[in-house]
């Protein structure tokens, strides 16, 4: 019995594991205003994307969860998805 237990982890990631806000050329702040960009962080459902499928290092994530949480507040985004 061969274990394909690790395999589908390696497809999960998305991009080149880099944070985008840690680029060079990547805005400085997460803006919760910026719907647009806040979206590519969610699914469908609503739900936030993890840092490891993201990319993004730990103290972007928690700015990323930070403005979704404000925008949710605020109503311009959904609490759920469709």
């Amino acid at each position: 019995m061969s274990s394909d237990f690790g395999k589908d982890k390696q497809d999960f990631h998305i991009g080149n594991g880099r944070c985008r806000y840690c680029a060079k050329d990547a805005p400085s702040v997460v803006d919760y205003k910026d719907v647009n960009t806040l979206q590519k962080f969610m699914s469908p459902q609503g739900k936030l994307f993890d840092r490891k499928r993201l990319g993004n290092c730990a103290k972007h994530q928690r700015a990323i969860s930070r403005a979704v949480k404000r925008a949710r507040f605020l109503a311009l985004l959904r609490y759920s998805g469709r």
